[in-house]
């Protein structure tokens, strides 16, 4: 078995993990779990939406949030954003990079975004092309790219034609997500094996949930195709709004864990992580997720 001998670790917990909490998380919490992070080696932090704040309270104050960043050299502090409102509030706020995303699912899309995926598409063109001309790079996400709530299975080849729209777009790189957490390790490797096939592997990112834990088996069956890029989420938390029963993205102690074990290098303080992790935990008022973490104690 072939396998990177780094993997880049994008952290989404302040935003993926956070954006689903009840709870008002505040400014001060955001930015401590961010510090945090970044001080365990993080390099890639989405730190937080430009979304309308209807649809996601908890991400209403990410203008505060990048005003009050204590930023470090080094670390890219990305944003996702919906619309063209919402990349120039981006913009305004100084961000390093944006994010745009578009689902496999045609239900879901309409759903979660209010659109079609061809109108959702339209929708990112000038998005994408104001980013660019401001000097900002655009990461893509698909979601449901290994199931859908309300489709089922996700048919690999919408997923392929949706990777080639982003990168034709001006997306950099295309982060492929389970976002119900149903997929498996020989469908996670069929669909990245197919996608691979329209986009550089070297442009392709795993953001599987572990729903039914499957995330770290799918991210190691991957792993020999060269895919060198994971999205995670500090101690598990999270979960998409949309989705009822959907758990958060794979918990970063987890994967850091076995990456290492594996010999991969991740530029990482695992221990740093796992005290990381119980903060935020211990502020939202939960247990983590991370078994890692779990025996750390």
């Amino acid at each position: 078995m072939t396998v990177p001998p780094r993997v880049r670790i994008v952290e989404v917990s302040p935003r993926d993990g956070l954006q689903n909490e009840r709870a008002t998380v505040d400014v001060a919490t955001k930015l401590a779990l961010i510090d945090a992070l970044a001080d365990a080696g993080a390099v890639t932090i989405e730190a937080g939406s430009f979304v309308a704040p209807k649809w996601v309270p908890q991400m209403a104050d990410t203008d505060q949030v990048f005003a009050r960043l204590d930023r470090r050299p080094g670390v890219t502090y990305q944003a996702l954003v919906p619309n063209l409102q919402g990349v120039e509030r981006a913009l305004a706020a100084g961000v390093d990079e944006v994010a745009v995303f578009a689902a496999a699912s045609e239900t879901f899309s309409r759903k979660n975004t209010n659109g079609s995926i061809a109108e959702v598409m339209q929708r990112f063109l000038p998005v994408a092309a104001r980013a660019q001309a401001a000097g900002v790079k655009v990461r893509g996400y698909i979601s449901c790219v290994l199931g859908c709530p309300y489709e089922g299975e996700i048919d690999p080849a919408a997923v392929v034609r949706l990777a080639g729209d982003l990168i034709a777009m001006g997306c950099y790189e295309i982060s492929l997500g389970d976002t119900i957490g149903v997929g498996t390790p020989t469908k996670a490797r069929r669909l990245v094996e197919a996608v691979a096939g329209e986009v550089p592997i070297d442009r392709l990112a795993l953001h599987f949930h572990d729903t039914y834990g499957q995330a770290l088996a799918n991210i190691f069956a991957c792993l020999d195709f060269g895919v060198a890029v994971v999205d995670s989420a500090e101690a598990g938390h999270g979960g998409c709004p949309n989705v009822k029963g959907a758990s958060g993205t794979v918990a970063k102690e987890d994967v850091v864990y076995m990456l290492h074990g594996m010999g991969i290098e991740t530029g990482l303080d695992l221990a740093r992580l796992c005290a990381a992790g119980k903060t935020i935990s211990e502020a939202l008022g939960r247990p983590t997720g991370s078994r890692v973490a779990r025996a750390f104690g």
